[in-house]
């Protein structure tokens, strides 16, 4: 398989192979700030995150998705991530269904797991492009998203049904290979500068 498990250390944070051994981490933080109750997301209830484990495995056996636990500088697991929607012949991934405890958010953690990630992608594996993916709506992520770098490709109208039943429109954003080198130096930047 062209992605595969992995475990990635930075400063701040660190992800690693997702399994079981994280539920009760994950539990946790998933019950932080109830962003499950969010209309516009997918993260698991607190009692559904077992649940969601085994889904993410049950895809990495089938060679869609690579899924992490993402963990603080203690080595205690704050949120999940993956690699998704891969695309082994022509080397295009994303980085999507993503979430972090609320107590960790708009802090230095997301960057540098982008980071992380996307060096990986870019530097090991030779990726010739990474995608990310959210609802239209959800304007936090966009933000997000836009602050790494990656330019804005297009919105899939009417793309998915969301578990309330509306339709999601989703804003398909990518880093390529040829702009990485300038992503790159504009996320360390970002992890250098001071917070306040």
């Amino acid at each position: 398989m062209w992605a595969s498990p992995v475990s990635l250390t930075g400063s701040h944070v660190s992800v690693a192979p997702l399994s079981q051994d994280f539920a009760a981490d994950l539990t946790e933080a998933a019950g932080d700030g109830e962003l499950h109750r969010l209309w516009y997301t997918s993260v698991p209830a607190p009692e559904a995150v077992a649940d969601e484990i085994d889904r993410r495995l049950s895809l990495l056996e089938a060679g869609s998705m690579v899924p992490f636990a993402i963990l603080d500088g203690s080595g205690k697991a704050i949120g999940m991530t993956t690699y998704m929607n891969i695309d082994h012949t022509n080397r295009r991934l994303e980085i999507g269904s993503t979430w972090y405890r609320k107590a960790v958010q708009r802090g230095p953690l997301n960057t540098e797991c982008k980071l992380l990630l996307l060096t990986h992608a870019f530097e090991t594996l030779d990726a010739i492009g990474v995608e990310f993916r959210t609802h239209f709506m959800n304007q936090q992520s966009r933000r997000a998203i836009e602050r790494l770098g990656a330019k804005l490709d297009g919105v899939l109208r009417s793309h998915m049904i969301m578990a309330n039943g509306s339709l999601r429109d989703t804003a398909v954003y990518s880093i390529t290979a040829a702009e990485w080198p300038a992503v790159r130096s504009n996320l360390r930047w970002m992890l250098e500068q001071p917070r306040g």
